[in-house]
């Protein structure tokens, strides 16, 4: 937890911007050099090729290189272990509940390729724990990475070390690449609301538009319409929308009895559109219902638990701020940058690998918006 805190969270907006800002340049580029003439790009690619940069680069200190190589040799690893294809959901499934002999006599290829990508991946990461405990043995000033706060704590073995960044790399990109992608979607159906946030992008920001600036917390925290849109996303399309919980002891819930051991399903996409804790307009995307004096945080619900996106409790997601600034940067950079319409009508919903994204992608024709941060610069 103390790596996650926000003081250190507040170290890595950099990274968060500069991957944003690569992001941009690189669709940008793409569509210069697309020889049809297309300015149509899916963003739920781009978006998932940045998050994997930014969790590799801020969580690990290892650049995947996606944006620029989607072929590279590390995000091949990273796909091929935490694969959202039916078949590879499948098998992830699978491994947690039936012996290893099982499944490599039934997916012998599909286990192999799996097994050989892990054990990368596994001893990528070792090789990055021994080279930062290198450097906090001889005094170096460490990275400002999640592993090497981590490290510094004093509080991790190398095992450990290991296992919690496979779970960091499995939970952190999928579900802001998503989030990313219902955000579009929602703008391009609300062209005020889009219109709006660039608006405050470009005028309140100068660390928006002047390539040798960084942003920093300070500044996101400074953009109330910004921040309004991505819990009104956030709230309409929680990235993992259902949570299991298992009863460590006998309880009750509302007067139903729960025994131990019992899975207790939550589910965030219901709590958060339920018209009993947000009203009528439950169901509507209003980013104004989180501008009004002292609703920052509930966004007009009467308690904190109307909104579950990060669960609440011992429990909550320990990666919310690190989640909420990428998402903040990679939004802030992506509609200041361009104008978006949408071409999917009514996307259906995928259940990737952890989180809910739109099936098939998100298709958006993206217009450079004049007088923005332009590519190369």
């Amino acid at each position: 937890m103390p790596a996650f805190a926000f003081r250190h969270i507040e170290n890595l907006y950099s990274v968060f911007w500069d991957k944003s800002v690569e992001m941009t340049d690189a669709i940008t580029k793409s569509i210069q050099n697309n020889a049809s003439g297309s300015k149509t790009v899916d963003i739920q690619e781009w978006a998932s090729r940045a998050t994997l940069d930014i969790i590799g680069t801020a969580g690990m200190g290892q650049d995947f290189t996606a944006i620029q190589d989607p072929t590279s040799q590390l995000t091949q690893i990273y796909r091929t272990i935490f694969s959202s294809t039916k078949g590879g959901r499948l098998l992830n499934l699978t491994t947690l509940l039936v012996p290893q002999w099982l499944i490599r006599i039934f997916s012998p290829k599909r286990h192999a390729e799996y097994e050989k990508a892990l054990m990368a991946i596994k001893r990528i990461t070792h090789n990055l724990i021994h080279s930062k405990r290198a450097m906090l043995e001889k005094g170096t000033k460490m990275d400002v990475d999640i592993l090497s706060v981590a490290i510094g704590s004093g509080g991790f073995g190398d095992e450990e070390l290991v296992d919690q960044m496979m779970n960091f790399l499995a939970a952190g990109h999928e579900t802001t690449a998503s989030a990313i992608s219902w955000a579009t979607y929602l703008l391009c159906r609300h062209p005020k609301a889009q219109k709006k946030l660039r608006e405050e992008l470009l005028t309140s920001s100068s660390a928006i538009t002047d390539p040798a600036m960084s942003i920093s917390s300070k500044a996101i925290a400074r953009l109330p319409y910004l921040n309004a849109v991505l819990n009104e996303t956030l709230r309409l399309f929680p990235s993992i929308p259902i949570l299991l919980r298992e009863a460590d002891h006998d309880s009750t819930i509302q007067g139903h009895f729960i025994p131990k051991g019992t899975t207790v399903i939550i589910c965030p996409w219901a709590i958060n559109t339920s018209k009993a804790l947000w009203g009528d307009d439950a169901l509507d995307f209003r980013p104004e219902r989180w501008l009004k004096p002292g609703e920052a945080n509930a966004g007009g619900a009467g308690t904190n638990y109307a909104n579950g996106t990060f669960s609440h409790g011992p429990r909550s997601c320990i990666g919310k701020e690190f989640s909420k600034a990428e998402f903040a940067c990679l939004l802030a950079a992506l509609i200041s940058r361009f104008e978006i319409e949408c071409e999917n009508d009514t996307p259906k919903v995928h259940d990737g690998f952890l989180s809910a994204s739109p099936k098939g992608g998100m298709m958006l024709k993206l217009t450079p918006v004049a007088g923005s941060l332009e590519a190369g610069n």
